[in-house]
């Protein structure tokens, strides 16, 4: 980041290379910010802290609890405006921005793809292939068309660049697609097939590694299974890069409509790990179109 920094001195807004602040702690969007410069980064944390002034490591404790008490009976995520226990603010993680997105012809909204991945014992890695592609609210815009240039504020509009349902109101009528139903018109066939292969190659490479470095984060059982939801977002140019991991998907964002994907992920993570350690082949979970795609298959040992 330091490097970026260097290189955007006496650059324009422009012409800087952006990045995206994400909050450890938090969830579902909240305290997400973009920002291209020290200053502007500086502008977040000291928003941040004037909210919060008054906290420090002895209240950590008490601010957690008090945000506990006071999101009960909300949903998952919600709370009043914007709010960012100041604890969280010692883990974060700041990515580049990817600028520009790949945007469909006809819709001028950024989209991610949601994919629902399946890791059984130690290790066998699926990617279910019905995937999700959850738009943003507003059209997409650059953002510094949608930050302000006063380094001492931190104001950004994020409805054009954060494709989370959870943060649009009403309803989300068009927010939420099959990926694959997309029509060939907006997105050709041979292109979903590219964007899922990548998927499928970054997916794989992610799981040996963190089984293998990341033990404490990532643990392989023997006969067990558990599901994930990773987050890809496609550039420009067509290529796949990995958002996020989230261990705990929130299965809601995929709507009514689509309850069937779903449903049908669920079938295939029975058929094939429940299957599996009955010895049965999990043909049918995979199906005759493969929808549950095996990406990896090592033996690490475990037992």
């Amino acid at each position: 980041m330091q490097e970026s920094w260097r290189k955007g001195e006496g650059l324009s807004r422009e012409e800087r290379e952006w990045w995206i602040l994400k909050p450890g702690m938090s969830d579902r969007g909240q305290g997400i910010r973009l920002f291209s410069s020290e200053e502007e980064l500086q502008a977040i944390f000291d928003e941040w802290e004037a909210e919060r002034p008054d906290s420090d490591d002895e209240d950590e404790d008490e601010e957690e609890d008090g945000a506990s008490k006071a999101s009960e009976g909300k949903g998952k995520g919600e709370a009043e405006g914007d709010f960012i226990v100041t604890s969280h603010l010692r883990h974060f993680i700041a990515q580049p921005y990817i600028h520009p997105p790949l945007l469909l012809p006809g819709n001028p909204r950024k989209f991610h793809i949601r994919t629902y991945v399946l890791a059984i014992g130690s290790l066998k890695v699926y990617v279910y292939k019905p995937m999700l592609a959850l738009f943003a609210a507003t059209p997409y815009v650059p953002p510094w068309s949608s930050t302000s240039d006063d380094t001492t504020s931190a104001t950004t509009d994020l409805s054009p660049h954060l494709t989370n349902t959870c943060l649009q109101n009403g309803a989300h009528s068009g927010s939420v697609l099959s990926f694959f139903s997309i029509p060939d018109s907006q997105l050709p066939l041979q292109k979903k097939e590219d964007i899922f292969s990548q998927i499928c190659a970054t997916t794989g490479e992610i799981f040996e590694a963190a089984a293998r470095g990341m033990s404490v984060h990532f643990q392989t059982l023997p006969n067990a299974f558990e599901v994930f939801g990773l987050d890809f977002l496609v550039d420009e140019k067509g290529t796949a890069w990995l958002l996020e991991c989230n261990a705990f998907p929130d299965f809601k964002q995929t709507g009514e409509e689509l309850r069937g994907l779903v449903e049908g992920l669920w079938k295939g993570a029975v058929d094939v790990a429940v299957g599996e350690f009955f010895g049965l082949d999990g043909r049918e979970g995979r199906g005759e179109e493969g929808e549950m795609v095996l990406v990896r298959d090592i033996d690490l040992g475990r037992r």
